[in-house]
């Protein structure tokens, strides 16, 4: 059975992804599922409701296919290689390409083909629209560790990675989970415009400027937000790009994550006059597509106020 992971995990890097692991299906321990609990009950997911949904399968893997025995964590990087011009008003570097959840969701599946031809056992592919807790089995399955980011480092490689998951019936050997941590460095802490990230507790979500910019759905922001924007309109990156791990990314070798010259050279009056159209042109195929145009508007309102 072992021998089948390194098969996988040469399959793997061949469909481009950049780290695979294994890691046993079970239920998510006991440690874990308290702090997310802690979480949920401090209201600190905020605006993002669906970390409310399905507890019972975020818990246990096993809910997610029948005869699961293994959760295969796959890591896709995407640090660009080409950023937006400086005085552009500024994307998260994860939307500036093609959607993940498309990119990686073709991959996956492909993943999950080639285990079913190998193996004969079958697979579930998942992205973060399935209820899986996707950093906890990265961690797990010994690709990274969970920095004080809340975000998902990979070692020596940093945290500009998407994360994907075969929910397998394939029985093999786990591998050792990653048990690094960030030590003292509290980079994050200190350069995260709102505060969000406190003494190594979980992410509070209504101090994120990611999550404010991005989940809050409502027709006007916070105040703060507005005056720690800078010139983002679409996510933040702040906490990833004062990451000394970060320091080793390197560029994605995956084209669809590319800038598009639109992108990279848009300017404020292009977003302010853009048309449903244009926008439809622009961000059909991207993580941008589901604020909306309305949304997107409504993020240059808020930076634009700010400034005056």
């Amino acid at each position: 059975m072992n021998d089948y992971k390194e098969l996988i995990r040469t399959e793997a890097a061949r469909l481009g992804f950049d780290a695979c692991g294994f890691a046993r299906a079970e239920a998510v321990d006991a440690e874990a599922q308290q702090r997310y609990d802690r979480w949920i009950a401090a209201r600190r997911h905020d605006c993002m409701d669906y970390a409310t949904r399905y507890l019972d399968v975020r818990s246990d893997p096993r809910l997610l296919l029948d005869g699961a025995q293994t959760v295969i964590s796959l890591a896709l990087g995407y640090y660009p290689a080409v950023l937006q011009d400086r005085e552009s008003p500024q994307f998260s570097f994860y939307a500036y390409g093609r959607d993940y959840h498309e990119v990686l969701r073709e991959r996956l599946r492909a993943l999950a083909t080639y285990v079913k031809e190998l193996t004969g056992c079958e697979s579930r592919a998942c992205v973060d629209t399935a209820p899986i807790r996707e950093k906890y089995w990265a961690q797990r399955a010994g690709i990274g560790f969970v920095g004080r980011n809340n975000l998902l480092i990979l070692p020596g490689r940093g945290s500009f990675f998407f994360l994907g998951e075969l929910v397998t019936t394939l029985a093999v050997e786990p591998d050792e989970p990653c048990r690094l941590t960030c030590g003292d460095c509290r980079r994050c802490e200190i350069y995260c415009p709102g505060k969000a990230l406190s003494g190594g507790e979980a992410l509070d979500a209504s101090r994120c400027l990611s999550c404010q910019l991005i989940e809050n759905r409502s027709e006007t922001l916070p105040e703060w937000v507005g005056e720690r924007a800078g010139l983002r309109v679409y996510g933040c990156d702040a906490c990833q790009r004062c990451c000394p791990h970060n320091a080793y990314a390197e560029p994605t070798r995956v084209p669809d994550f590319a800038i598009s010259p639109e992108l990279q050279h848009i300017t404020a009056d292009d977003i302010a006059s853009m048309t449903e159209e244009q926008f439809r042109a622009l961000f059909r195929h991207s993580a941008v597509w589901r604020l909306k145009l309305a949304g997107l508007k409504r993020n240059l309102e808020e930076i634009l106020g700010n400034r005056g």
